[in-house]
């Protein structure tokens, strides 16, 4: 496949509200939108208190719709999968009355939605939407996240009132939205991005204290591409809980809160106590610590070469140390790093299948390309520059 052409936000939001229309036979009132992200390096490192550097990517989720007359939700996503059929309604849940509580159930998808409701800091109504995405779902760009942001905003737009949270607050809600609605103990990097991410910016996130740098990456000479391997293996959410359980224990033995605050010999000094592969993941996380910050400092000096550098050994340590990556992005990282003008690519998101990340010259993206198309099968590609975080738009 070639390079793949980003949907235009305008594109989304008129495909949605076609939609809401044929479904509702109305216009919508309400829409926001919200980012998916790539991770340009600080991987499984949100969860340990440590930095990461995420951007924003031009790939969103949209979110129309209005008020309706009763107490009921009705959704309808414009991407449904096999599994996963495309509407949705139920009943919104009555605070104080434990039995309109809502639980998670099917379709998986609105699962997102009524964790957010949930937790939502505000007055809540029946409505009717339709929810459209050019974010690709399933490939570690953060499709769940963008799910659960859009409809934080909505659900403020719907009341058109002034938020009475901050962004961050926002984002705890929609993680804790994922941690109770979905059983997946991801970190908050996703939402935060997705809240706080700015044209032509990544963002240095420190998931302690939730501080924040943005740092410019404006060069027209300077690309990243995204490619997708196409292949999601069973493994993720399982593994995903085990190495957050491995990081624990790793802590807990060194008598430390969390691997943030370990050193390289801390680990070595508690080896034989940690045991070789809990060993191995905290190294990955200690090391991927450091790396980020550093990779920080060289993109706001524009040394591309030690960014690229930083970026590639965080791959390497993902696949050797932290087991994460599989053969397919495997490959299509070394066939990137093949190519003269490519600085350094990477496996991003939680692993065993999804994408790569690589930070590339401009002029270098048509021979990476077609590189990779010569050593994987069925890959696609996105030419991505950082894009804005969520917003609520005005329909006319």
């Amino acid at each position: 496949m070639s390079i793949c052409d980003i949907l235009d936000l305008d594109e989304i939001v008129k495909e949605a509200s076609s939609q809401f229309y044929n479904y509702f036979k109305s216009k919508p009132c309400v829409c926001s939108y919200a980012p998916g992200r790539v991770n340009l390096i600080g991987e499984h490192t949100d969860y340990n208190d440590g930095f990461v550097l995420p951007m924003a990517l031009p790939m969103v989720t949209v979110m129309v719709g209005k008020k309706n007359n009763d107490k009921e939700c009705h959704i309808v996503t414009v991407c449904p999968s096999a599994d996963n059929p495309k509407e949705v309604k139920f009943s919104i849940p009555t605070p104080g009355i434990e039995n309109t509580n809502l639980k998670p159930g099917k379709p998986m998808w609105a699962n997102y939605i009524k964790g957010v409701i949930t937790n939502f800091k505000g007055q809540l109504n029946g409505f009717n939407a339709v929810i459209s995405t050019s974010v690709p779902v399933g490939g570690g760009l953060s499709s769940s996240a963008a799910l659960e942001v859009v409809t934080y905003c909505f659900l403020e737009k719907l009341n058109d009132e002034e938020s009475c949270v901050g962004l961050a607050e926002k984002a705890l809600a929609c993680q804790k939205a994922e941690h109770d609605f979905l059983n997946m103990p991801c970190g908050i990097m996703d939402q935060f991005i997705s809240l706080m991410g700015k044209k032509d910016h990544a963002l240095l996130l420190d998931c302690r204290s939730l501080e924040c740098e943005l740092i410019p990456l404006k060069d027209a000479k300077i690309t990243v591409l995204i490619t997708n391997t196409n292949v999601k293996h069973k493994l993720v959410e399982s593994q995903y809980a085990n190495r957050k359980k491995q990081c624990e224990i790793a802590a807990k033995i060194i008598g430390k809160c969390s691997l943030r605050d370990v050193t390289l010999t801390d680990l070595q000094n508690h080896r034989e106590n940690l045991g070789e592969e809990v060993y191995r993941r905290a190294h990955h996380v200690v090391s991927e610590i450091k790396r980020t910050t550093d990779a920080a400092e060289a993109l706001k000096n524009e040394d591309y070469e030690k960014f690229g550098f930083l970026m590639t050994g965080s791959h390497n340590s993902l696949r050797d140390y932290y087991e994460v990556s599989c053969s397919e992005l495997d490959t299509v990282a070394n066939a990137a790093l093949e190519v003269d003008g490519v600085y350094g690519s990477r496996m991003t998101g939680g692993g065993f299948g999804g994408c790569t990340v690589t930070l590339l010259k401009t002029d270098a993206i048509k021979k990476t390309v077609e590189n990779i198309k010569m050593k994987y099968e069925n890959p696609t590609f996105y030419v991505c520059r950082p894009g804005d975080g969520a917003k609520a738009i005005r329909l006319t």
